[in-house]
């Protein structure tokens, strides 16, 4: 759940904390877009009328135990209009417990309602709180944390509160929870929650506890927490209403929703949850899903405004200091945004103001060799951007196949955009055919797909064709090749066949087929293993636009391509497309739970394909 800020709740759906990323309530500040942790749960005990207490949570501790067990009595699980609902049973007694945030403000509500009972049952619900950066613990041994008691909860660290009804004052570390997801990824897995205090009410069938803790203004309580949880729904049912989706594209209109935010300078993109921020590549490559496929073109106008104008004065000149790690791939995703949204909503003034700003980006960020017109890079990474200490794990040096074809159809759209403004096209249409003309000449390998990189460095590749060094090595880069609205390639059935045939898993394209050298199949261990493994063989599902798009191109049916992450909908990220899954079967997901990537070409080509 988020909050169109960049502040979510997230978790597990038996409860477990398993990642030092979920709680309750997380919240960004408005400035730096930092993420921190704050309330990071609520432990629900149920006291029947024979007295018995049992515990409806559970926690997973540094001794290896876990206790207590709540999730064996959890009866179901579903998300209603996007709502996430438990269920718990106890014999005759069932406790729902519903989470929801307010859009626009920080902060969670959560209700506890008792739907079933024979008479009225006490429920206790345990504050668990801590303060600090998102990627990080505390322990106890850090310092105290700040608590200070007020009407109806607390206040903790100045920086949010928690309210609700009978509360009773706790206090006290529990020590040692433990996180296996980040022990599993070689990152510190052991922090101390602190008990702020527990809320205790009797609670009658068809009755409600309502919790609610927020950011912000603490002197100025939120809604009460059913009616921040009807509010939630009424804007789910509004969100899919306005895309006019239906099925699975429902669901995927939803999760397209939680990444788009706004932040200090207008409406924003976060890359993916709960670690990553805002990131120009990632947010172009997703844009037409997002905004376009979902009908929020005029918030996505706003967006393309604010990040053309801003790259183009902030951009370094060529040899200036900007970032090696930074990907050249970023404004020519850009371009392609810009070029999509004027392409469908028709937007002429949008062209005319952003035409020459582009122009200037392009010239700026990008090296295009005199001698073919296409661009090569040095010390720097595409969106294949696994690092280790050694620097990149799959360098782009050279000319890679990705960013020449963005380049082709850049050039191409940046004409059409100068046609569009109403001024002379003479020198994008020239330097677009230059460019098209040498890709399609260099870039067919003898193997029968496209060379990956081609004017490489002699020490990373073999020896190619002539005195050339090429890499021939079988990736989906050169997908783009077909995929794209000005594609430079309009046949290769074949190459698209070897592609599908060596790449294509249910979950999405693998980064480099089996058969390769290097060839990494789990995307596991270490962060160091995991950079490694990154783009070696890890499937990346948002490779299925490309892949669709170039079927589409191509003349091949798409009919049962996107039935495997359909169904990945609901069996990891619940609602949602993940960032990653292993090369090998049974392509268990990986990396972050929450891709804006994988949800929006997911959604813009099941879109495309019912158009």
């Amino acid at each position: 759940m988020t909050d169109g800020l960049g502040g979510y709740a997230t978790g597990t759906v038996p409860g477990l904390r398993t990642r030092r990323y979920h709680s309750l309530l997380t919240l960004t500040d408005p400035v730096t877009a930092d993420r921190r942790l704050a309330l990071a749960a609520l432990d629900l005990t149920v006291t029947l009328a024979t007295g018995a207490k049992v515990p409806l949570y559970t926690h997973e501790w540094e001794s290896g135990a876990r206790a207590p067990r709540g999730d064996r009595y959890l009866e179901s699980f579903a998300l209603v209009d996007g709502v996430p609902r438990w269920r718990w049973r106890i014999g005759d007694v069932v406790i729902e417990r519903e989470v929801a945030m307010r859009h626009g403000h920080p902060g969670v509500a959560v209700t506890h309602r008792v739907v079933s009972a024979a008479e009225p049952v006490n429920l206790a619900v345990a504050v668990m709180c801590t303060w600090r950066d998102a990627h990080d613990e505390r322990r106890a041994g850090d310092g105290p944390l700040r608590v200070d008691q007020v009407a109806g909860g607390v206040i903790v660290e100045n920086a949010y509160r928690v309210a609700g009804p009978g509360w009773q004052p706790g206090g006290g570390w529990h020590l040692g929870a433990y996180a296996r997801e980040e022990a599993a990824r070689g990152l510190p897995a052991i922090e101390d929650l602190w008990h702020a205090g527990t809320y205790v009410e009797r609670v009658g069938p068809g009755d409600v506890l309502e919790i609610t803790a927020w950011g912000g203004d603490l002197t100025v309580r939120p809604p009460a927490a059913t009616a921040v949880v009807a509010a939630a729904r009424a804007r789910a049912q509004e969100l899919m209403a306005a895309a006019k989706a239906e099925g699975p594209a429902e669901t995927l209109v939803l999760a397209a929703d939680t990444f788009v935010v706004r932040g200090a300078d207008g409406p924003d993109v976060v890359a993916g949850y709960p670690w990553f921020g805002s990131y120009l590549g990632d947010t172009m490559t997703a844009y037409e899903g997002l905004f376009l496929d979902t009908g929020r073109a005029d918030e996505g106008r706003e967006l393309l405004l604010a990040h053309t104008l801003r790259e183009a004065e902030q951009i370094a000149e060529p040899g200036g200091p900007w970032a090696p790690r930074s990907s050249p791939d970023a404004p020519l995703w850009l371009v392609h945004a810009i070029d999509r949204h004027v392409r469908r909503t028709g937007d002429s003034d949008l062209a005319a103001r952003l035409v020459d700003p582009l122009g200037r980006l392009l010239r700026r960020r990008l090296d295009v060799d005199p001698a073919d017109g296409l661009v090569r890079l040095s010390n720097a990474t595409s969106w294949m951007n696994g690092w280790t200490g050694d620097g990149p794990v799959t360098p782009r040096t050279g000319k890679p196949v990705e960013i020449n074809a963005l380049w082709v159809n850049a050039l191409a759209a940046l004409a059409d955009l100068t046609t569009e403004a109403g001024r002379d096209d003479t020198e994008a249409r020239a330097a677009h055919a230059r460019a098209r003309a040498t890709f399609q000449a260099r870039f067919p390998a003898p193997e029968g797909w496209l060379y990956d990189v081609i004017d490489g460095p002699a020490a990373t590749y073999p020896l190619g064709a002539g005195s050339r060094h090429d890499d021939p090595s079988l990736r989906p880069n050169q997908l783009f090749a077909w995929s794209l609205p000005h594609a430079p390639l309009s046949e290769g059935l074949d190459a698209l066949h070897r592609i599908g045939a060596a790449l294509l898993t249910p979950l999405g394209l693998r980064t480099l087929a089996p058969t390769e050298y290097g060839y990494q199949g789990e995307h596991r261990g270490d962060r160091d293993e995991r950079d490694i493994a990154y783009h070696q063989g890890t499937v990346w599902p948002w490779l299925i636009g490309p892949y669709a798009d170039a079927r589409t191109a191509l003349g091949l049916e798409v009919d049962g391509l996107f039935a495997g992450l359909e169904a990945h909908l609901s069996e990891w990220g619940a609602g949602s497309v993940s960032e990653t899954a292993d090369g090998d079967p049974p392509h268990r997901a990986t990396g972050s739970p929450f891709s804006a990537r994988s949800v929006a070409e997911l959604l813009r080509v099941i879109r495309k394909a019912e158009s």
